[in-house]
């Protein structure tokens, strides 16, 4: 089995992006930063927030659809707020996504806020919402289920250290995991973390029995020449040791996002 895990960016990088995501042939997809729009013809939207604008995929998550025939497609927004179009508004929901081979029958799953709720009408203060989703899935090969679970985490404009509402985020995870995790799962957690290899997270997340891939391999990086920024943290693929992990790589090439995907291939 093969699952990515990658900070979609918004679409930003289209060009690279749906053909990676298509040619890497995940059996398990889970996307962060995933855009829906609406009432909009346009192929690009522009994101504003106190002087930054950022170009934005108006409907990323139909052109996944369509190039991804073969999987279950679900979409978790965390708010609904403006894009623009020149100077025009347009409603626009942001989120999480998740891709799932049809081979692969879902027999449980869970989604929920780890941090604030769903905003309706903006975006929201920051740090803004932050949700996460969780799986359970059927492996016929090995005929056992496994659970799969994402997260984006909180962005603060602090940093990424921790702080209270980083430690209620990763309870808030657990508690989800256990919503749909049975007893003998193997279970992988993997998305866009926003914080620290030393943060206080990832002890919370060992309660399961998850160990982080990226730390422990020994990569440093997990973001792209899009990312000038320092630390190059951010993304995180953890495992329980019931998990075979044949290879694992925080992919350097092609540059599809400012973030790097995680690719896992297990057994």
């Amino acid at each position: 089995m093969r699952i990515v895990s990658l900070n979609a960016w918004g679409g930003q990088l289209h060009e690279p992006l749906i053909p990676y995501l298509v040619d890497v042939d995940a059996d398990v997809l889970c996307l962060q930063e995933v855009v829906r729009a609406h009432d909009t013809n346009s192929d690009w939207l522009i994101y504003r927030d106190h002087g930054v604008e950022l170009s934005q995929r108006a409907n990323l998550f139909d052109e996944l659809k369509a190039a991804l025939p073969d999987y279950d497609a679900f979409f978790l927004p965390v708010a609904r707020g403006d894009l623009f179009d020149g100077e025009r508004r347009v409603f626009s929901e942001f989120g999480l996504a998740t891709f799932v081979r049809r081979t692969y029958p879902i027999i449980a799953q869970a989604a929920g806020f780890v941090h604030g709720e769903f905003s309706a009408d903006g975006w929201g203060a920051h740090p803004r919402s932050r949700n996460a989703h969780c799986i359970r899935l059927f492996d016929y090969e090995r005929g056992c289920p496994m659970t799969i679970a994402q997260m984006h985490g909180l962005r603060d404009t602090a940093g990424k250290g921790d702080t209270p509402a980083r430690r209620h985020q990763a309870n808030a995870l657990v508690d989800l995991i256990r919503q749909v995790k049975q007893d003998g799962d193997r279970l992988v957690v993997c998305g866009d973390f926003n914080v620290l290899p030393d943060s206080e997270t990832f002890e919370i997340l060992g309660s399961l029995g998850l160990v982080d891939l990226v730390t422990s391999r020994g990569h440093d990086d997990t973001r792209t020449s899009y990312y000038l920024k320092r630390p190059r943290f951010a993304d995180y693929m953890l495992v329980t040791s019931d998990v075979e992990v044949i290879d694992f790589d925080p992919v350097a090439e092609p540059e599809v996002s400012d973030h790097r995907a995680l690719l896992l291939d297990l057994r």
